[in-house]
């Protein structure tokens, strides 16, 4: 009997996004072709203007390509409709974004379970494991702190959390540490690169510090809407940390 499960996470197809211009249409989107292992951990890295966070949101499902596929755990998301791309973003997708996005009026520890409220899953246990997950990103006695009474580093492991805590099959963080100092960047995206790889979920980072891939184990470089190189070899991508092009 031939195995159904998807090979791929995440897959797109010749993924492309066209906007009309003045005089001409702009392609933010290129015929952009890759895929995303289950426990790989990868960085979407380019210039200001490449498309990598056009190409985010399209695999966000929350922007539709003018042309090309994308699969999530083998599901076709072009197939869907609105309100099936809204519960997919709600149950397959974990977020993390620059502003962290945290509700003020609620503390950490409910900032985490309202993903499960969201997907009808708060029950004892769920409530036990974001409590245990805040405490392995170092929060257990924060637990009851609203955002405005965390630093920084505290309220982006937060976010971390949020986005991991309903077991999503793909994780995006779009440009994570852009608030944080050197020191915090690095132990955010360290903690985010373990929990991805413990937890074997797909995640994918767009960040413009290209010292933070030393975490990941692939890098796609995007440039005028291309997917112009993808760095697979760990020295490689430990060069690339170092500015060694």
């Amino acid at each position: 009997m031939m195995n159904s499960m998807p090979q791929f996470a995440l897959e797109t197809s010749a993924v492309t996004k066209i906007y009309p211009g003045d005089s001409a249409e702009i392609h933010a989107v290129d015929s952009v072709s890759l895929q995303v292992r289950l426990g790989e951990f990868v960085a979407l890295v380019g210039p200001s203007g490449s498309g990598k966070t056009t190409m985010l949101a399209i695999l966000a499902a929350l922007l539709k390509p003018t042309s090309g596929k994308v699969f999530l755990d083998g599901i076709d998301l072009g197939n869907l409709s609105e309100t099936q791309r809204v519960g997919l973003r709600r149950s397959k997708i974990g977020f993390t974004f620059q502003a962290n996005n945290l509700v003020p009026y609620l503390t950490a520890l409910e900032n985490v379970q309202l993903m499960l409220q969201l997907n009808n899953c708060l029950d004892r246990l769920g409530k036990v494991r974001a409590q245990e997950l805040l405490a392995r990103l170092g929060l257990g006695d924060r637990l009851h702190s609203l955002p405005s009474q965390l630093s920084g580093g505290q309220q982006q492991r937060v976010a971390i959390a949020r986005a991991l805590i309903h077991n999503p099959s793909l994780v995006l963080a779009d440009e994570p540490t852009a608030s944080l100092d050197t020191e915090r960047a690095f132990q955010a995206v360290e903690t985010f690169a373990n929990l991805i790889h413990e937890n074997q979920r797909a995640g994918i980072m767009v960040t413009h510090d290209l010292r933070m891939v030393k975490y990941v184990d692939r890098v796609f470089q995007m440039r005028d809407g291309k997917l112009v190189k993808i760095y697979d070899d760990a020295g490689e991508i430990q060069n690339l940390a170092r500015g060694e092009k």
